[in-house]
C-alpha cells in the first residue's frame, strides 16, 4: 500500500536580516577643553491686559518736569511767602496812609492857593534898535493862602517866566520863603534877559501894539511848595500858574489893563 506523502508544516519564510552598519569611529580626543553650549534664549510670554486698565508710561523728560513740580524746592517757597508778606505790608500801609490822610483833610480841610498879578514894569525893550536887546521885567505877584489852619512853605527852584507870543523874553527865580495861613504876600520878582534878539516882524508887531496901548504877554509860574501843620511838613506839591495880561506900555510905568490867571496844584 502506497504511503500517503503529507506535506509538512513549514515555517513561515525569515526575513533577511540587514546587519547595521558599524558606528562610527570616534574621532581621536585632543587636549582642548570643550566650549560651553550658549544659555537657552528665556521663553516670552504674552500677557493680556484689559483695555481700560492701560496707563500711558510718562517720557523721561516728563517724568523728570512732574517730580519737580509735585515736589517744589524749600527755596522757591520761601521766596513766594516773603513776597506775600511783602505784598500784604504794602497794602496794609497804602490802606493806613489813606485813612490818615482821609482824618488829616477832615480835620484841617486844605484849600488851594490862588495867585495874581499885580505889577508890570519893564525896562530894555528897545524896538527900534537892531541890535541884540536885554529886557527886565519887574513882576509883582500876589500869592493868597485861604486855610485857617495850614502854612505854605516855598521852597528852592521856583521860577516865573515871561513870554511873547509863544517867545520867551526874561525868566527868573521866585524867593524862597514861610507863608502863615490866613496871609497874603506880594513876590517882587526880577526877570532878565541879555542879548536876546528879536525878528524884524515881532518888533513891528510890538511897536504897533504899544501904539493901541494893548501889548499881550504870558507869565508862567512854577513852584515847588509843602503845607505846614505845625511843625510838621507835607510831602513836596507842585504849583503852576498862568496869567494871560496885557499892558499899556513896554516902560517902567506900565499899567495892567486886563489880566486872567490860571493856576494848578499837583501832588506829584
Amino acid at each position: 500500500m502506497a504511503e500517503k506523502i503529507h506535506p509538512s508544516h513549514s515555517s513561515p519564510p525569515q526575513k533577511p536580516t540587514v546587519e547595521a552598519p558599524p558606528p562610527p569611529s570616534q574621532p581621536p580626543t585632543s587636549s582642548v577643553p570643550a566650549v560651553a553650549p550658549p544659555p537657552p534664549k528665556p521663553s516670552t510670554y504674552v500677557i493680556q491686559i484689559p483695555k481700560d486698565q492701560i496707563y500711558k508710561y510718562p517720557s523721561q523728560e516728563n517724568a523728570q518736569r512732574y517730580q519737580k513740580l509735585s515736589n517744589p524746592q524749600p527755596r522757591r517757597s520761601c521766596c513766594r511767602s516773603c513776597c506775600i508778606f511783602t505784598l500784604c505790608f504794602l497794602l496794609l500801609f497804602i490802606i493806613s496812609a489813606a485813612i490818615s490822610a482821609g482824618v488829616l483833610y477832615l480835620i484841617f480841610r486844605p484849600e488851594s492857593p490862588d495867585y495874581t498879578v499885580s505889577g508890570v514894569a519893564i525896562k530894555g525893550m528897545n524896538l527900534t534898535s537892531s541890535k541884540p536887546i536885554s529886557p527886565e521885567f519887574d513882576v509883582s505877584v500876589r500869592a493868597n493862602n485861604p486855610n485857617n489852619k495850614l502854612g505854605i512853605y516855598y521852597l528852592k527852584w521856583g521860577k516865573v517866566e515871561i513870554y511873547y507870543s509863544e517867545t520867551p523874553l526874561s525868566n527868573g527865580v521866585l524867593p524862597v520863603f514861610d507863608q502863615k495861613s490866613n496871609n497874603v504876600t506880594v513876590l517882587h520878582v526880577i526877570l532878565n534877559e541879555t542879548d536876546l534878539l528879536l525878528g524884524n516882524a515881532v518888533k513891528s508887531t510890538l511897536r504897533s501894539q504899544q501904539s493901541q496901548r494893548k501889548v499881550p504877554f504870558v507869565l508862567k509860574l512854577k513852584a515847588p511848595v509843602k503845607f505846614k501843620m505845625g511843625s510838621v511838613k507835607s510831602w513836596e506839591f507842585i504849583v503852576k500858574v498862568k496869567c494871560d495880561i496885557v499892558v499899556d506900555s513896554l516902560t517902567e510905568k506900565s499899567n495892567i489893563v486886563s489880566k486872567e490867571c490860571g493856576y494848578d496844584v499837583r501832588l506829584w
